[in-house]
Parts: C-alpha cells; sequence; structure tokens
C-alpha cells in the first residue's frame, strides 16, 4: 500500500525513485540544517519572525524540489521561473537578508542531492562566518551612528551656497547638497545634506551652531538611509 502511495502516477519502470525513508532523511536533515542556519544568522541580529520562520524552512523547501526535479532539466528550469515569480510579490531585503536566504537555499540544494553531511559543513562555515561578523559588528551601529542626513529650514533672503560650509567642515569629515527646495509657499528653503560626522556626541553643539545661522529655523538630522545601495 504504501508503495503504491508514494509513486507518482507518471513513473515508469525506467524512473528513479525515491524511498520514504530517504525522503523523511533528507528533510529531517534539512529542517535541522535550517534551524541551526537562523541561530546563527540571527545571533546578536534582530529580524522579524517571519524572516526567522522563512529561513529555518526553506532549505527543507528547496531540499524537496531538487528530490522531486530529480535530474529532469526541463522541470528544473520549469521550478526556477516559478520561485522567481516570488520575487515580485515580495518587500525587498537588505543585502545580510538576501545573503543567508541564498546560504539557505544552498544547503536545502546540496541536502536534496544527498550530501548531508556536506550540507551541515557548508551551513556550519557560512553561519560561522556570519556569528564572526556579527561579533565584530562589521559596519555596525558604532560606524552608523556617524553617517547622517540633514535637513535644514532657512528664510529666502539667506544666499545657502557655502554659508554653512565653515560649520560642517569643523563638525563632519564629509558633506555633499543633496536638495534644495522652496517651502512655505516659497518664503522658506529646505537643504538636505548627506554628511559624516567626526563625533556624534557633538550633535548638540553642532545643531547649536546651525541654528545661530540659519534664525533657528526648523533642523532635523537622522540617521542615512543606505538600503538602496545595500547591494
Amino acid at each position: 500500500m504504501l508503495d503504491t502511495l508514494f509513486r507518482g502516477l507518471f513513473d515508469t519502470e525506467w524512473t528513479t525513485t525515491i524511498s520514504l525513508s530517504s525522503f523523511l532523511l533528507c528533510v529531517g536533515a534539512s529542517l535541522l540544517i535550517g534551524l541551526l542556519l537562523c541561530a546563527m544568522t540571527l545571533w546578536r541580529t534582530h529580524y522579524s519572525q517571519s524572516f526567522a520562520v522563512a529561513l529555518a524552512l526553506l532549505p527543507a523547501v528547496v531540499c524537496v524540489v531538487i528530490m522531486m526535479v530529480n535530474g529532469n532539466v526541463g522541470t528544473g528550469v520549469a521550478v526556477a521561473g516559478a520561485f522567481s515569480l516570488v520575487r515580485f510579490r515580495s518587500a525587498p531585503g537588505s543585502a545580510q537578508e538576501i545573503g543567508a536566504l541564498f546560504v539557505a537555499m544552498g544547503a536545502g540544494l546540496i541536502t536534496g542531492m544527498g550530501y548531508l553531511g556536506f550540507a551541515l559543513l557548508f551551513v556550519l562555515i557560512l553561519g560561522g562566518a556570519t556569528m564572526l561578523c556579527n561579533a565584530l559588528d562589521l559596519g555596525g551601529r558604532g560606524r552608523m551612528d556617524r553617517f547622517k542626513t540633514m535637513h535644514i529650514t532657512i528664510p529666502e533672503d539667506l544666499d545657502y551656497t557655502g554659508v554653512f560650509d565653515p560649520v560642517l567642515r569643523k563638525y563632519a569629515t564629509q558633506f555633499t547638497l543633496k536638495q534644495v527646495k522652496t517651502t512655505n509657499m516659497g518664503s522658506l528653503f529646505k537643504l538636505t545634506y548627506d554628511l559624516t560626522l567626526k563625533n556624534p556626541a557633538l550633535e548638540k553643539a553642532f545643531l547649536d551652531e546651525l541654528r545661530r545661522r540659519n534664525g533657528n529655523l526648523e533642523i532635523s538630522l537622522c540617521h542615512q538611509d543606505t538600503s538602496a545601495v545595500g547591494l
């Protein structure tokens, strides 16, 4: 009964079939590898629950797909096209998230081909490298606090060309005027700068000096958005 239940309707005597025990072993191993990869990737980082669940289950999904394709090139191309459609129905992620998903897919691919030991070794190496990067805080918050985007409002009669340059050179290693636009029916200008602070602890003094030059109008300082250049 079980033999007929787990056989394909289109299988022939020349078709290589997968035994139930092999199927369960590969799927179980891929689930354990996915959980291990999830734990190593999320160490000292913060991600949403949906990303963690997807990272844990993705190796098992890819493993099953590879086992079902079983060397059929046409089916493999069709499955790859179906997976590519998911990209257009999901929000873009960061470079690190996409990299973690590629690692999970690679682990599932290796497991689906039957190389369980290599899959475990692959996850241990890549997961260990991820943990090392997180422990060293490569590109972490300590550095990101220096990259700021500043919006500063000035009156229309103030020539903004170079008026803030002395203050910016004092507190920032580099700065770029990204945008100029009018506001409040043209009676005010709003300037947008991308800058790198020398010392984030001196933000208050930096803003105080700017306020003296812009007539105490509105100034905002926020973290620079680097998601657009994540990849």
